[in-house]
């Protein structure tokens, strides 16, 4: 049996799949988060730089007052963004407030980046060039000793963060009183990451998985390996893509909008020996050719320590 939960370094049970809310339509995610909720999911994910956490506050009041789910049945996940990396109590504070909720069971930070905090917009501001405006000097491990700090607040239960690199977490942890409860990265069969995998593993850290299709539209839906997977064990390729972060001892975020998708996502298989071999197979062949896929990398110009992105700035207590 795949496991329904993982234990965590702070004692919590996370749940292994959880309700992810980036890219959900404006006027459908309050409803998609009360079906998730009514269908089984215990774990929503959500974040401040999505723009949408009042519906899905919204969704989560639906599924309470509706008897699906109670308060504390739900672990609530929502995250820091970049604009507010110096104003860390505040950025909760008000997410919590569009949320509707007193407290979150985890906070992320999102990015290791700053963003000016008085630009011209309140998430992405821009410079007249039309670039990010980035802060060039933020040391992201100043914005984890304010993580830390919320612990004693009784507003988060956990923290963690988000797109961290290797060379980021060492960074991170020489400065930390308080281990990262997770890293939540893309990961995917076109993007393992097995060495921040790794790395998070011996560390305590538990690894959550976005963007477990590869994108929108799904593109790893229709690769070979996976479809074989598919066809071997009589599932879905999107059954097969979920089930293969649950297999790594990982959690991972399902997102859609569609009711019998949502429920469909919730099927997760086991993936024996032999099934990991061919999906992992194919990540080690496109590591050794240089192939990897990350679809989701903003352009902040920032060098993070991802092997397949070498390229960018370095950053305080950075690469």
């Amino acid at each position: 049996m795949a496991p329904s939960t993982f234990k965590l370094n702070t004692g919590q049970d996370m749940p292994a799949v959880g309700f992810g809310t980036w890219q959900a339509a404006p006027g459908e995610v309050a409803a998609a988060v009360a079906a998730a909720l009514k269908a089984g999911y215990k774990l929503v994910d959500a974040a401040y730089c999505y723009g949408n956490e009042d519906e899905v506050g919204q969704g989560i009041k639906a599924a309470i007052d509706a008897g699906y789910v109670t308060r504390g049945e739900i672990f609530v996940v929502t995250k820091l963004w970049n604009t507010y990396a110096t104003r860390v109590e505040l950025g909760l504070d008000k997410s919590l407030k569009a949320l509707g909720l007193d407290y979150v069971d985890q906070f992320l930070v999102h990015w290791a980046v700053g963003m000016n905090p008085e630009g011209n917009d309140d998430r992405f501001p821009k410079l007249p060039d039309g670039s990010r405006d980035i802060t060039w000097d933020h040391d992201h491990t100043a914005t984890w000793k304010a993580m830390e700090a919320l612990l004693g607040t009784g507003k988060v239960k956990s923290i963690g963060v988000c797109n961290y690199s290797v060379p980021y977490l060492e960074q991170l942890l020489k400065k930390a009183t308080v281990v990262p409860a997770v890293n939540q990265i893309e990961n995917h069969p076109s993007l393992p990451q097995q060495e921040v995998v790794d790395f998070c593993k011996a560390k305590g850290i538990h690894i959550v998985a976005y963007s477990p299709l590869g994108s929108t539209g799904g593109p790893l839906m229709k690769s070979e390996p996976v479809l074989k997977v598919a066809e071997r064990k009589g599932v879905s390729p999107g059954t097969v893509l979920l089930s293969y972060h649950v297999a790594r001892g990982s959690t991972v975020l399902a997102k859609s909008v569609t009711e019998s998708r949502i429920k469909a996502n919730l099927e997760i298989v086991d993936l024996d020996a032999e099934d990991m071999k061919i999906l992992n197979d194919y990540s080690d062949a496109l590591v050794r050719d240089s192939k990897l896929e990350r679809y989701v990398y903003p352009p902040f110009g920032i060098k993070f320590g991802f092997p397949d992105k070498p390229e960018g700035r370095s950053m305080p207590n950075g690469v």
